[in-house]
């Protein structure tokens, strides 16, 4: 069983197990970026409380926002995981534009079926991978990361075809992704799209017709959905009160979180904690 991991006195982290599952402390490590290849048969997996079935050669990046269970493993799957430290996603942003498309803090899985070409790939680059980790020698972590950075390439690429509504046009896709990247760094403060609009240089009414041409939700959708989700993770993961949560989102006042939550979720947020905790 392939279980390899590097790992640094500067808290520099990458891991390659098929075993990821049946290691608690890995799974309780909350700065872990995650890719997880279904290689055999099939495999079942909560994030943030959210069922999603993969098959053979299916491939899900999950940011370190997520919270990942296992419910089901019948067969044999691959995690690929490293923490900041190791390669910074927004650091490297211009290298692997993978941030806002693989890795965004909303509820919004990306999950890839991989075709034979590109599963032949990845297969090639886990196998470089693994021959590094044997190595061992001065030049481990730097080989490691450029391999990192190939892997996380071939998905990125992969991923602008098969999300729904993304066409050729570079220009409007790398201003979507900036958008998701600029709605993760400042949902807490700014909950407006012309906040985010001017921040883009475009007009409010220029972004929601670029959204609506790649078949994407709103703009203020993506914002709401970025607020709800962390709202759910804080109620669920944190014993911080209602109020508290209120302001660590920014909200005005109490009412008006618990108005927007409900909106949003359909229950109130007491009821939710209870219903999931």
């Amino acid at each position: 069983m392939m279980n390899y991991a590097y790992d640094t006195s500067l808290q520099e982290t990458m891991i390659l197990t098929e075993a990821f599952h049946t290691d608690r402390v890995i799974c309780d490590n909350g700065s872990l970026y995650k890719f997880i290849w279904v290689q055999e048969g099939k495999l079942t997996l909560i994030v943030d409380h959210v069922e999603i079935e993969m098959e053979q050669d299916e491939i899900i990046s999950v940011s370190n926002l997520h919270r990942t269970e296992f419910k089901n493993v019948s067969g044999r799957y691959l995690a690929l995981l490293f923490n900041e430290n190791f390669y910074g996603i927004y650091k490297h942003e211009k290298e692997v534009s993978c941030s806002g498309v693989l890795f965004n803090g909303t509820s919004g899985i990306v999950h890839l079926r991989l075709p034979i070409a590109d599963s032949e790939l990845l297969h090639e680059v886990v196998d470089r991978m693994v021959t590094e980790y044997i190595l061992r020698d001065n030049l481990q972590g730097e080989m490691l990361r450029l391999l990192l950075k190939r892997f996380i390439i071939l998905c990125t690429r992969l991923a602008r075809k098969q999300l729904s509504g993304f066409p050729v046009n570079e220009k409007g896709f790398d201003i979507i992704q900036r958008y998701y990247v600029l709605v993760d760094n400042h949902f807490k403060e700014k909950k407006q799209v012309q906040a985010y609009a001017a921040l883009l240089h475009r007009s409010p009414k220029t972004l929601s017709n670029l959204f609506a041409a790649y078949g994407m939700p709103s703009p203020l959708k993506i914002i709401q959905e970025r607020v709800v989700t962390e709202a759910k993770r804080l109620l669920l993961h944190t014993s911080h009160s209602i109020k508290e949560i209120s302001v660590i989102l920014g909200f005005e006042s109490v009412g008006t979180f618990s108005r927007f939550f409900k909106n949003m979720t359909g229950e109130n947020t007491s009821a939710y904690r209870k219903r999931l905790q």
